[in-house]
């Protein structure tokens, strides 16, 4: 079997496990890349030594994190084939991804975020950037949302996560007043919460979203670089501030794992270091 037809079986499998399309598409991606460099060989002829010394070409060009998710889609491919029964022996047995530096996420301060609320120009505007505020939802979740996915009386939406997993996530009155606002001026029939303005009828698309806030951000002369995912960061700074547990934080987020909500603990001796800078 050559790699180019593991990857069918492999695809259909992840598609079958709920994989999104956007994941898939990324995976497709590392794919070409492992093919235009070791070519379309046979499985069963790959070793760890050539794993090793295509993975050794690409850390100097690469982040560790990126690095990192390129070993972690050549293990995934090579178990699902090993798993499956397609292979003897698992090449990629002992590929271990790069150390990684431990980085504070970054968040916004209260301040950028009151001009960023003032500088909306839009209904829709305000709209989305409060829900992103609020909920601490990722962009993808955000696009995906529909308008029946919300319960106004519970200020509180059904999102669908990572892996297609649900969760709820709850908003504040002040988005929920935003989010009637704009949805009242609109005159289109779409379920998408949040349209495009030049067509109406179309889902916002992640592109649009982040394009959406740069243009708040650079008419507000925000100098930080305001991204969806910073609002996510924010959110869990600001859960922080007010006593919340890392347990309550990693369910709000939609975390699977523990580990990954522990980054934001380092937040609170950023947040502290923000503030002195801010009033000494």
């Amino acid at each position: 079997m050559y790699l180019s037809e593991l990857w069918k079986l492999y695809e259909v499998d992840k598609r079958i496990q709920g994989f999104s399309p956007y994941t898939l598409k990324a995976y497709s991606l590392q794919l070409k890349m492992l093919v235009g460099e070791l070519g379309d060989l046979k499985i069963e002829e790959i070793t760890l030594l050539e794993l090793k010394e295509y993975l050794a070409r690409q850390s100097g060009r690469l982040k560790p994190s990126s690095l990192g998710h390129r070993i972690r889609f050549v293990r995934s491919l090579f178990r699902f084939a090993y798993e499956e029964g397609y292979l003897t022996k698992n090449p990629s047995l002992k590929l271990r991804e790069p150390k990684m530096d431990k980085r504070i996420p970054k968040f916004l301060i209260e301040e950028d975020v009151i001009h960023l609320k003032i500088s909306c120009l839009s209904h829709r505007e305000r709209a989305l950037l409060e829900f992103l505020y609020s909920s601490g939802c990722r962009v993808g979740e955000v696009q995906k949302i529909n308008i029946e996915d919300l319960n106004w009386e519970n200020c509180s939406a059904i999102v669908n996560g990572k892996g297609s997993k649900q969760r709820e996530v709850y908003f504040t009155t002040e988005c929920k007043v935003w989010l009637k606002k704009y949805l009242k001026c609109r005159e289109d029939s779409c379920k998408a919460l949040f349209v495009t303005e030049t067509h109406p009828t179309r889902r916002m698309s992640i592109p649009t979203i982040r394009w959406a806030l740069k243009r708040i951000a650079n008419r507000g002369e925000i100098e930080a670089n305001v991204y969806p995912h910073r609002f996510r960061h924010t959110y869990a700074c600001q859960l922080l501030d007010n006593g919340a547990p890392l347990e309550f934080i990693q369910g709000m987020l939609g975390h699977e794992k523990a580990s990954t909500t522990q980054i934001y603990a380092q937040l609170r001796g950023e947040r502290r270091r923000e503030l002195y800078r801010r009033f000494f």
